[in-house]
């Protein structure tokens, strides 16, 4: 399984916006289907976007949707979620995740069975 490493977490102010990175280990990362998670404290993990390995379909699910665009870079072998107008009920643990067969649908929609590899995460924080 293709490790992934996620980076670009941090403290932003209530209205801003941040970028993240899900990296993978090496050039087998274009043959998956990326997805990107969260989870606060106290709540259920959740699954906020997907984007496919063959034609970079994306798919977002209804919680974020409108502030969130992801998009992948193979010749980087990464995926980045670009996250926009982040309001304190976002502050999280946002992870990346993958697996040999990953449907999207499932992702967002909260069905996970399918993520067998997982990044160990990057902590968002939306404070004034």
């Amino acid at each position: 399984q293709v490790q992934l490493v996620e980076s670009g977490g941090g403290l932003v102010q209530p209205g801003g916006s941040l970028r993240l990175s899900c990296t993978g280990a090496d050039s087998t990362f274009r043959f998956y289907a990326i997805g990107w998670f969260r989870q606060a404290p106290g709540k259920d993990r959740e699954g906020l976007a997907c984007i496919s390995s063959s034609d970079g379909r994306t798919y977002y699910s209804n919680s974020m949707k409108g502030r969130l665009i992801i998009s992948r870079d193979n010749s980087k072998n990464t995926v980045y979620l670009q996250m926009n107008g982040l309001q304190s009920e976002d502050t999280a643990m946002y992870s990346c995740a993958t697996g040999p067969v990953v449907t999207c649908s499932n992702v967002v929609g909260g069905i996970f069975h399918e993520m067998q590899s997982w990044g160990k995460g990057t902590l968002v924080t939306i404070s004034s």
